[in-house]
């Protein structure tokens, strides 16, 4: 006689499965087949893999969390494998003038929903902020004329929002859709970096200035939360961990040291108490990723000697509650330095935490954060000038007119990068004056600034086939 285990510690003992196990014992029994569908065991793994993924606040869709991590793989996996032909590419239309900062906003495709729609923003030095669709490769809104060029750019794609900071410090808040600003707030001081954060608190923007301010504003109203002092001289990097629990500022001057904000206590500032911050011991910071599925690690890149060597440290936040009060700590667990003859890297991403990804000259090195080098690609004839990564892919561009793709692989003892397609400008392209200067993805598509060295930019928005 058959006996079968009860619900409840049958999904205990299917909690501890991987993706490959749970599919396995899918297979056992209808019983099991229901146990194993169970939608609390497929959310789990999907933050797991996607920690990164706000998904407690998604848009509500008819998919199951088994149905999207099944989906959400495969696309991963068709980009994986995707070659030049696979793509459709559009080019924008129109004198744009020279293009800069750009964001998603549709998020990196990871939707409940499952459209696989991209929305891309960009903003123009004509003082107008755009949105395309991406797979059309059309302009679908444009803002009016600014009285001042933009300069900054981020958006909150689970709200459909984006958000932009001018030359005399005004902000606004856009959904992209109206000719008009939803918000608009002028700030005394120019602005230098933007981050917005959707938290169980609600929506919030931060913004740094000149002054080394912090402001904490409402979504979309922008209005004051609080305000904090990071430092005597500019903010000029804000970053949030991928759980929203900690913000990283830094400062490009030598003698600052970079600090690590509780972002709860920006978010519900006590008039009896500072907000919870720790400075991190390392002077000269000229980058800084946190590592997607650890929300506490933080990736430092620095430069020693003058800025003639480069060098990365790798830290541990925790907050300690002691009694009453928190304690935050910050424990050192990995540093190394370059050696004296590699090229000094800009640009930087990393994987699991474990892993650190950089170019020197025309190589992307894949590096452990203990000094320990994994791999070299070789496969840009000029020198890299730009790199973006996330937890799923890294691209490159370089002076030679291409583009590289790769994604993190997870495959044995260290998460590794695969080379996966070279997207180079078309054959019949006959104007030598223009290269890749930017790029980002989500799971469908790609889209690239191609600059032109005199004048005006392209953009070139690639979509996967379907």
């Amino acid at each position: 006689m058959e006996i079968q285990l009860p619900e409840v510690p049958l999904l205990r003992i299917f909690s501890f499965l991987d993706v490959y196990s749970l599919l396995q014992v899918s297979q056992v029994n209808r019983y099991w087949n229901e146990v194993a569908a169970t939608d609390s065991l497929w959310r789990n793994l999907c933050l797991r893999k996607w920690r990164f993924c706000n998904f407690s606040y998604q848009c509500q869709g008819t998919k199951t969390w088994k149905q999207f991590f099944l989906t959400q793989t495969m696309q991963e996996r068709r980009m994986a494998l995707a070659q030049p032909e696979d793509f459709n590419c559009k080019e924008a239309k129109g004198d744009l003038g020279i293009l800069g900062p750009m964001a998603y906003l549709s998020g990196s495709g990871h939707t409940m929903d499952g459209q696989e729609k991209s929305v891309i923003c960009t903003v123009s030095s004509k003082r107008m902020l755009y949105a395309w669709d991406v797979q059309n490769g059309t302009m679908i809104w444009s803002s009016p004329v600014q009285k001042s060029r933009i300069m900054n750019l981020t958006t909150l794609p689970q709200m459909h929002l984006a958000f932009t900071a001018d030359l005399e410090g005004t902000i606004k808040v856009w959904n992209c859709q109206y000719e008009d600003a939803l918000a608009a707030l002028d700030m005394p001081r120019a602005n230098f970096s933007l981050e917005a954060c959707l938290t169980k608190y609600g929506p919030f923007l931060m913004v740094a200035n000149a002054e080394g301010d912090i402001y904490t504003l409402t979504v979309p109203e922008l209005r004051s939360v609080s305000k904090v002092n990071a430092f005597k001289y500019s903010v000029d990097f804000l970053h949030f961990s991928p759980d929203k629990n900690w913000l990283f500022a830094c400062g490009t001057y030598q003698n600052i040291l970079p600090r690590v904000f509780f972002t709860k206590c920006l978010l519900r500032p006590s008039e009896d108490y500072a907000p919870l911050s720790l400075s991190l011991p390392l002077s000269s910071c000229c980058r800084a990723c946190w590592a997607p599925r650890r929300p506490n690690r933080i990736t430092l890149m620095f430069r020693r000697d003058s800025f003639k060597k480069t060098g990365f440290t790798t830290f541990d936040l925790t907050a300690v509650k002691n009694g009453d009060s928190i304690v935050l700590q910050a424990n050192q667990i990995a540093s190394f330095l370059l050696p004296a003859h590699m090229e000094n890297p800009i640009w930087m991403g990393v994987s699991d935490g474990n892993m650190i990804a950089f170019e020197s000259g025309p190589y992307l090195l894949l590096f452990t954060i203990n000094g320990l080098m994994l791999q070299q690609f070789e496969n840009h004839q000029g020198t890299i000038g730009y790199l973006w990564a996330d937890s799923v892919h890294v691209l490159t561009t370089s002076m030679d007119d291409s583009l590289h793709i790769y994604m993190w692989e997870e495959e044995g003892r260290y998460p590794y990068l695969k080379s996966c397609c070279h997207l180079a400008q078309k054959q019949n392209d006959k104007t030598p004056s223009c290269y890749v200067s930017k790029a980002i993805c989500d799971n469908v598509s790609i889209v690239c600034i191609v600059s032109r060295i005199r004048g005006s930019s392209i953009l070139v928005m690639y979509s996967l086939k379907m």
